[in-house]
């Protein structure tokens, strides 16, 4: 369908050395985008060569996005390796358990740099570009604790509470300007974040029994969902928090 069709648009992912990031970028690509692959780790690289096997072009920038004085270089670099940026996708985040009355100041700040500062100035900085053009769209990974406080996380919720804020705030600006700028919040999903839940039994199964389709989502859940707010299907979508949680927030 021509709305879901990405062909000769080009999309900027972070964090796409695994889990829900390269899911991600894999499924742009499949829909025909080609993709600068950002992460930390070299595991980025695996990722870019994943998407040069479906066909597309792919270039892996090796970076730490919580350095915020490398920010504009990093922005700067995306934007030559096509010319343009079509699609941003800030997913690159991490998470730090400890109970809130002996959350060190190191966590704290370790998750605000990557999980809300980089998303903010990486798409200040891109923005600006499709802004020049009149067109883009910026996608930021929420969470289910956009909504809700969670348990031994307050970084992070804070955090994802801050993404929603700004996604909301930058689409009152943008919208009107072309610019479409809207989140997806993830439910329970089955990668390295949450890894620690998982071999919980018994938190894993009283995860599982509140989400109403019965089991953890998976990196596959939002490729259909990415594709949508990156197409000019979601044209007339803006400042909106996209729920991929097999129901949680139902109940």
């Amino acid at each position: 369908m021509p709305f879901f069709d990405l062909s000769g648009k080009t999309a900027v992912v972070t964090g796409v050395s695994g889990g829900l990031g390269r899911g991600i970028a894999v499924g742009l690509a499949e829909a025909g985008a080609d993709l600068v692959c950002i992460s930390q780790s070299e595991g980025g690289n695996a990722t870019a060569r994943t998407i040069e096997e479906i066909g597309r072009r792919a270039v892996f920038i090796q970076a730490d996005l919580s350095v915020e004085t490398a920010l504009p270089d990093i922005a700067g670099r995306a934007i030559e390796v096509f010319g343009r940026v079509d699609i941003l996708v800030n997913n690159a985040g991490i998470i730090r358990r400890r109970p809130a009355a002996d959350h060190a100041a190191e966590d704290w700040h370790d998750v605000i740099a990557l999980n809300m500062n980089s998303v903010f100035f990486l798409s200040q900085l891109i923005g600006r570009h499709m802004l020049q053009r009149g067109s883009g769209k910026i996608i930021n990974i929420a969470s289910m604790l956009s909504f809700q406080g969670g348990i031994n996380v307050p970084g992070y919720t804070a955090s994802k509470h801050a993404v929603a804020g700004i996604t909301k705030a930058l689409a009152n600006e943008w919208a009107g300007r072309g610019v479409q700028v809207n989140a997806i919040a993830p439910g329970y999903m089955a990668t390295d974040n949450t890894a620690a839940l998982r071999a919980d039994e018994a938190r894993s199964r009283s995860i599982v029994e509140r989400i109403p389709a019965g089991r953890w989502g998976t990196p596959e859940d939002l490729k259909g969902p990415a594709i949508f707010l990156a197409s000019s299907a979601s044209d007339y979508i803006s400042g909106h928090v996209l729920c991929v949680d097999g129901g949680w927030m139902t109940r």
